[in-house]
């Protein structure tokens, strides 16, 4: 979706779809132009454009790749793009989230519960050497199963014999 589709949208429709107000929306956009150099082969995007595509990927969590789709760019293109805008919007110091203090009251009584979820080795019964040296006994016994038995010889000596 391009910018020029949406910009007389309806401040409520318009701040749905990009999580910020059309006012916000120009605020950016003077700063993108002002921070971001334009120099070099022009980009298939506007100005605009560029900082749609970055809101919308934070506001829908889309990959990547299904924007670079949208807007018929290759996902390199998407990534540089979202990379230099965030950079830029960052830059200026005039877009910043509130702290966390700001967001918590001061009057607000914080309960800490501390839960210990380290590893403790667990003692277990030692077994009996009689115990262990009867188990392997029975593994090589039933493994025998698998071999020739003794008396394969005398079997062959009496069928050869015939």
């Amino acid at each position: 979706m391009r910018y020029e589709e949406i910009k007389e949208w309806k401040d409520t429709d318009f701040k749905r779809l990009t999580g910020v107000k059309h006012e916000t929306f120009n605020q950016m956009l003077i700063v993108l132009d002002r921070e971001l150099p334009s120099f070099g082969r022009p980009p298939k995007l506007s100005r605009a454009d560029q900082l749609l595509m970055t809101l919308m990927y934070w506001r829908e969590y889309r990959t990547q790749f299904h924007i670079a789709g949208s807007y018929g760019i290759s996902e390199a293109t998407v990534c540089r793009t979202i990379n230099k805008v965030e950079d830029a919007l960052a830059r200026s110091g005039e877009f910043r989230l509130p702290g966390k203090k700001v967001l918590q009251p001061s009057d607000t009584i914080i309960e800490v519960v501390l839960v210990d979820v380290s590893e403790q080795p667990i003692e277990r019964p030692k077994k009996a050497k009689t115990a262990l040296q009867r188990q392997k006994e029975a593994s090589y016994s039933e493994s025998a199963g698998d071999y020739p038995s003794t008396n394969y010889a005398n079997h062959c000596h009496s069928f050869c014999q015939g």
